[in-house]
């Protein structure tokens, strides 16, 4: 493998299923359908949960081992406390979808785009599944979705590990529009 060369998917390369955790990518206001689609993936496993928000708004000062990161604002002139208040309200929405579960689940707070922050912490806990939720429907999340691109097919195309896309809505293939008609 020549320096430039990234790593590519191979069976020397898969971290199995039993005992190792999964990766879990969740936003304010997503739907318990990812959070308990994931609980159930690694209850089946025998592992636990890592639950994790990337702000965008933010980049990351420094990568820790154990998958968390320092972050700081993108803007270096504002003072940005908010990001306090978005983790308190996804701790409280995971904290009641998860109330009675049996498996063991942590958060983190991450930075910069989701597809790379979520792949740092898979590689840093060994995890052996990313789990992410579609985004809802929308001219808005079409729009987004038309230009950003989907996190699922970021990192499937963009690190070794199964990604598993739970659907949040399901659209009738009769009501498919370009994402630029209204």
């Amino acid at each position: 493998m020549s320096s430039r060369s990234v790593p590519q998917p191979a069976v020397d390369r898969m971290t199995p299923f039993a005992g190792h955790p999964v990766v879990v990518g969740v936003v304010p206001g997503q739907p318990e359908l990812v959070a308990l689609t994931a609980v159930d993936w690694a209850r089946a496993a025998g592992s636990g949960v890592f639950f994790a928000f990337a702000d965008t708004a933010r980049y990351t000062v420094e990568e820790l081992p154990d998958g968390s990161v320092r972050h700081a604002p993108i803007d270096p002139d504002t003072i940005d406390d908010a990001w306090h208040d978005t983790e308190t309200v996804l701790r409280g929405q995971l904290a009641r979808a998860l109330r009675g579960s049996p498996v063991p689940w942590e958060f983190r707070y991450l930075a910069g785009r989701p597809d790379r922050a979520l792949t740092h912490l898979a590689r840093a806990v060994d995890a052996a599944l990313i789990v992410v939720g579609t985004r809802v429907p929308g001219g808005g999340a079409r729009m987004r979705e038309f230009f950003e691109g989907s996190v699922a097919v970021h990192l499937a195309h963009h690190q070794h590990r199964p990604v598993l896309t739970v659907p949040l809505n399901v659209v009738d293939w009769k009501e498919i529009r370009a994402p630029w008609a209204s």
